[in-house]
């Protein structure tokens, strides 16, 4: 998997990730304890409405920030972004709103670069066997800093007040932006100009076209509800249900990561042997599994942490393997100059998943009980899995053949793969508006 790094270009945009990643870790934990200084009491209120607004920005600014994407310098637009989001980093606030606007502005900052990033990815390495070593490479490094952040944040918290890990923030994407600024980006070509309303819109339409995407968008609700269980409820599991330390809810979190870490290593050389539909959905099935196998265990002989832990690991490796094969789906189903938007509507669909299960995780915990939420958040993922299976059947990869009744006979396309009738892969664009059925 390493060997991808002998790719100059890719090695600074990957090394540009780990650093804003980290970055950006810091500035969480900073967060917390900032929200606290200012509200006190009401922390937990204001630390929600922090994430409420991150998840509104991700989905409002993602596919218009797409939409344009296509129309800058790459490089220059990641680089401003990034100096964009070190400004606003800077802990000079002394208000709860002034945190609610620097947050949307840094997240709506975050939501036009990380599509962007993301699309850049599959033009720099276009083989797919190289492309999904970077995918699975990717995924280990978010997996990673959720492990390395808040370790560094508590070394440096031994030091020096909690300001400074904002300092460790700005220094993250501002280093991100020399490492984008070192490399030349390819940019592919505009295609032809089309108004405002059709930019915004080009990306979600491509993607609610496609059917393996539309699979994609349901498997993304099995993960939101997978993942909120985990990130949202797991402090109430350790430190409430358990009675355990601060240091136990690190090793619980820790084994999700592993879990998601073990996947990401794997992936490669399965994909490899597989295709992307069964393994995506197997690793559903396995988050499932661990939320019911921990209902179960609750149910019959009350929570341990054991269990827990091998659940969070089996819920881990789900977690990656639907995930990382997810950039390998947007690939193949843009043209080059249409993947920032379609990154875009990923980003902005997945997003809205997440700002369903967050506050749904939250309620049924704190209303219900931890065997509740399990299994209602479990059937969720189950709800997931069969519209991913509805709407992405087994027979749509590959060439179908399809006719163009809407096309002139001498129309380029059709002189070059045959007038009444033709097979070839399809790609959703201006000559393939809607998905063809098999004959």
């Amino acid at each position: 998997m390493m060997d991808i790094l002998s790719d100059r270009t890719y090695r600074h945009l990957f090394l540009a990730q780990v650093v804003a990643l980290l970055g950006t870790g810091l500035a969480t934990v900073a967060l917390g304890l900032l929200a606290y200084d200012l509200a006190g009491d009401g922390a937990a209120m204001v630390l929600g409405t922090v994430f409420t607004i991150k998840m509104v920005a991700y989905v409002g600014i993602a596919p218009v920030a797409g939409a344009f994407a296509d129309r800058v310098n790459r490089r220059r637009l990641l680089v401003a972004l990034d100096l964009v989001r070190a400004a606003v980093a800077l802990p000079f606030v002394t208000e709860v709103w002034q945190v609610y606007v620097l947050i949307f502005l840094l997240q709506s900052a975050s939501a036009a670069f990380t599509p962007t990033f993301q699309a850049t990815i599959p033009d720099v390495l276009p083989d797919e066997a190289r492309y999904t070593r970077a995918l699975s490479l990717s995924r280990l490094a978010y997996d990673l800093e959720n492990i390395i952040s808040p370790t560094l944040a508590a070394l440096l918290l031994a030091m020096m007040s909690y300001n400074t890990l904002f300092l460790g923030t700005v220094a993250g994407f501002a280093a991100s932006a020399l490492l984008v600024v070192s490399v030349i980006l390819p940019s592919p070509q505009a295609a032809e100009p089309r108004g405002i309303y059709d930019r915004t819109t080009r990306g979600m339409r491509i993607y609610l076209a496609t059917p393996r995407l539309r699979g994609l968008l349901a498997l993304n609700l099995a993960v939101s509800a997978t993942g909120a269980m985990v990130l949202v409820n797991s402090v109430v599991l350790v430190r409430g249900l358990l009675g355990l330390p601060e240091s136990a809810l690190a090793w619980t979190m820790f084994a999700f990561g592993t879990g998601s870490m073990a996947a990401a290593l794997l992936l490669p050389r399965l994909l490899d042997r597989l295709p992307d539909r069964p393994v995506m959905l197997s690793g559903a099935f396995l988050m499932i599994l661990s939320l019911l196998g921990l209902a179960g265990s609750i149910a019959a002989s009350d929570l341990h942490w054991g269990a827990l832990l091998l659940a969070w690991l089996i819920a881990g490796f789900g977690y990656s393997a639907v995930l990382t094969p997810a950039g390998r789906l947007l690939k193949r189903s843009a043209h080059a100059e249409d993947r920032p938007a379609v990154f875009a509507a990923q980003f902005a669909l997945s997003h809205a998943c997440w700002l369903v299960t967050y506050p749904l995780s939250g309620w049924l915990m704190t209303q219900l009980g931890a065997i509740p939420a399990l299994v209602t958040l479990a059937a969720l993922a189950g709800i997931g899995i069969m519209v991913c299976l509805l709407l992405w059947p087994s027979g749509t990869a590959g060439e179908i053949e399809h006719t163009h009744d809407d096309l002139p006979l001498d129309h380029p396309h059709l002189r070059d793969h045959g007038v009444t009738g033709h097979k070839h892969e399809v790609i959703i664009d201006d000559l393939h508006r809607s998905w063809p059925m098999r004959s």
